[in-house]
């Protein structure tokens, strides 16, 4: 199991926000975020918005911190990579 989460940096809705992702599957990912009660509303297109309140508790369930460059360089690697559709 390969559970990668970036740092809360990304602002929106007055809150700030990580990306969890899996470099493994998207089998793992989504199973990982309902153990953990995250909503299915969070996920978009190849990760889970996590509020920064919650990165804490998800490091300390399993999902290694690295930093926003790396998070998408492995989720490339990995072939699971979704970009925003034109």
């Amino acid at each position: 199991m390969t559970l990668l989460i970036d740092p809360p940096v990304w602002p929106a809705r007055g809150r700030s926000w990580s990306h969890l992702v899996s470099d493994v599957s998207f089998e793992e990912l989504h199973e990982f975020a309902r153990r953990m009660g995250v909503p299915e509303r969070g996920f978009h297109r190849d990760h889970y918005d996590i509020p920064e309140e919650r990165y804490d508790e998800i490091v300390a369930a399993g999902a290694h911190p690295v930093t926003s460059r790396e998070l998408v360089a492995r989720i490339v690697a990995a072939g699971l990579r979704r970009r925003k559709h034109p």
